[in-house]
């Protein structure tokens, strides 16, 4: 019997650790089951790690931290460097595999490869580019040399929506700043962390740089991880309930914190856009990763003299969105994650119609196997309803009608995240107005799509802290000394 290539690739995968440079079996042999969202069958068993495995980790993560750090910062980059490489080179299996144990159509997957790739690119070149400063002081009695150093240990924890690029936008600039890691993928998604830890490690990232921990019990073994006083850095992206909780442990350490947090975009569409244009970006900051990304737009706040037309438009292109496997030609909406999510998005449905919204394409689950939801367009949305406060994380497209600029500035900046807004005006004014007037840390101006590996990717308010990408990356995982010299001339 013929091997297929989705076996052939999963069969590929690590189901071990990789703790101090070897792959190992979890503490008594547990394992943990990874399902494939678009059927319900489990496709992969997998390492399920104890405490003491992750005390292990972080055990071979300061071990390795002095030589790692002392590491020539040009050796460092061009490991970064062969790890692009072999990535590219390996883009369809990571592909495959992305939409294998998430869902996401096959198209998508090739699209996340590249923006993954472009964090270990980017930041093998911005390993040399890390600055300090001299000058003798203002009173000229010495001179002060300001200098960057890695922070330490690092432990990363990853979310299940983008397997790859949420593990190469952390472990690349941790280990360019010289730090070494203990990385958590999400115990949903964790295959592609695996796999991309063999290219690693294939790339020369010497033993113990590197950890990976997969864990079902994700509180015990974070937190015993957290709580280790050799650990100085913590990275999470997830829900803002748990980074709050998470915030709360890396108090006692007074750990550097990187927070990427939930979020509730905004997508404004003034009455002089181009629709177009604010079409194209509608779909694809709703639909990308089938509604579930932070970045997704939440509330489309559209102006009363447009949003008919806009309403229409959206809900032609929605109707021929075809649903199905990720693997299938064509396909643009795979499924959910799971179970959860589809209740999410039929109860926020639900909720908005009960207000008085009207659904005018989707609206409703689709029927297994596989946990899939229609994509769904919900115009005339009221206020008050859930569908405005809570994230979606889902295939709905919520429309609210507005009347001047002052009432859409209200209603975007009428939530407590502030991650990313889109806006659509062919107005440059008003452009430059809406750039100061939003309250988020990332705007679109006439595009839908903002993330790219140069550019610092975060949030205000309760969408978290610091920032990812850009030159602001690498020195979330520097820490700064000052020195003062006597004056050498005195």
């Amino acid at each position: 019997m013929s091997v297929s290539r989705e076996e052939e690739l999963l069969a590929s995968v690590p189901d071990g650790l990789y703790i101090a440079g070897q792959w190992r079996a979890a503490e008594g042999g547990k394992t943990l089951d990874v399902a494939d969202p678009a059927t319900g069958d489990v496709i992969r068993s997998i390492a399920d790690a104890s405490v003491a495995d992750g005390a292990a980790a972080m055990d071979a993560a300061a071990e390795s931290f002095p030589a790692w750090a002392a590491t020539p910062v040009r050796e460092r980059a061009e490991i970064l460097r062969r790890a692009f490489d072999l990535l590219q080179a390996r883009k369809e299996d990571v592909a495959l595999l992305m939409t294998l144990e998430m869902g996401k159509p096959l198209a998508e997957a090739r699209g996340e490869v590249a923006y993954g790739g472009e964090f270990l690119r980017w930041f093998s070149e911005e390993a040399a580019h890390v600055q300090g400063r001299y000058g003798a002081n203002p009173e000229g009695t010495g001179r002060m040399i300001v200098t960057q150093h890695p922070v330490g240990p690092c432990f990363l924890i990853t979310p299940w929506n983008f397997p790859l690029a949420m593990a190469t936008r952390k472990i690349a600039p941790a280990l360019a700043a010289g730090c070494t890691v203990v990385i958590k993928p999400a115990s949903l998604t964790p295959l592609t962390t695996l796999f991309f830890v063999k290219l690693l490690e294939e790339a020369g990232v010497p033993a113990g740089v590197v950890n990976v921990i997969t864990t079902s019990t994700t509180g015990p073994v974070s937190e015993r991880i957290i709580r280790d006083p050799r650990l100085r850095k913590l990275s999470f992206t997830g829900s803002t309930p748990v980074g709050q909780r998470l915030l709360q442990q890396a108090a006692e350490g007074v750990l550097r914190t990187s927070m990427e947090l939930g979020g509730n975009a905004p997508f404004v569409v003034f009455d002089d856009a181009d629709l177009d244009k604010a079409v194209d970006g509608a779909i694809q900051a709703k639909f990308r990763n089938i509604g579930q990304a932070c970045t997704a737009a939440n509330r489309f706040i559209v102006h009363r003299s447009v949003v008919e037309e806009f309403t229409r438009r959206v809900t032609e292109r929605v109707q021929g969105m075809r649903i199905g496997r990720g693997t299938e030609d064509g396909v643009q909406i795979g499924p959910l994650i799971d179970d959860r999510a589809v209740a999410k998005a039929t109860q926020l449905v639900g909720d908005a119609v009960e207000r008085g919204a009207t659904v005018t394409v989707g609206g409703a689950a689709v029927d297994g196997p596989g946990t899939f939801y229609q994509p769904t367009v919900v115009a005339d949305v009221q206020p008050g309803s859930e569908i405005l406060r809570e994230e979606i994380f889902g295939p709905v497209l919520a429309i609210v009608p507005f009347d001047t600029e002052d009432d859409a500035v209200r209603i975007a900046n009428d939530t407590e995240y502030g991650l990313v807004s889109y806006v659509f005006t062919e107005n440059l004014a008003r452009g430059q107005r809406m750039i100061e007037r939003l309250e988020t840390g990332m705007m679109g101006l006439n595009v839908g799509v903002v993330s790219n590996a140069a550019a610092p990717f975060g949030g205000w308010k309760l969408s978290g802290l610091g920032r990812e990408g850009g030159a602001e990356g690498i020195h979330e995982y520097l820490q700064t000394k000052y020195t003062l010299t006597a004056n050498p001339f005195a």
